[in-house]
């Protein structure tokens, strides 16, 4: 990617949503951010480095625990404002140790759920 068209991507703000997806099955990992630096990284590199914004500082996804994520490629949406992240994942990507941070269900929906709502409207 071009200089110019990184640059881009930081327009709106100093930090870019980055949606992390395991390129094999299609599931999202997590979701991370990413500074200018941190994305640099990433690109020269080609495993995922992110900006913590709690401990305000870079860090490289599975540097202590060895569950690294090597990049397979690195999209932009249509707004230019997050990343989308394909990885090949070693070991879980969850610091709880589950292989997705997604595995919190808030609610179950019904496939009939929406249709009821547009029919007592």
């Amino acid at each position: 990617m071009e200089p110019k068209e990184l640059e881009r991507y930081f327009e709106k703000g100093t930090l870019i949503p980055a949606v992390i997806q395991e390129a094999g099955t299609g599931e999202v990992l997590m979701l991370a951010y990413m500074n200018r630096e941190s994305l640099e990284r990433t690109l020269r590199t080609g495993y995922t480095w992110f900006y913590s914004r709690s401990r305000q500082e870079l860090w490289n996804k599975g540097a202590t625990s060895g569950h690294v994520q090597r990049v397979l490629s690195v999209m932009g949406d249509c707004d230019r404002d997050t990343l989308l992240i394909q990885v090949e994942q070693t070991g879980p990507a969850c610091h709880t140790g589950s292989h997705s941070c997604f595995f919190r269900q808030l609610t179950q929906w019904e496939a009939t759920a929406g249709k009821e709502n547009e029919e007592n409207e």
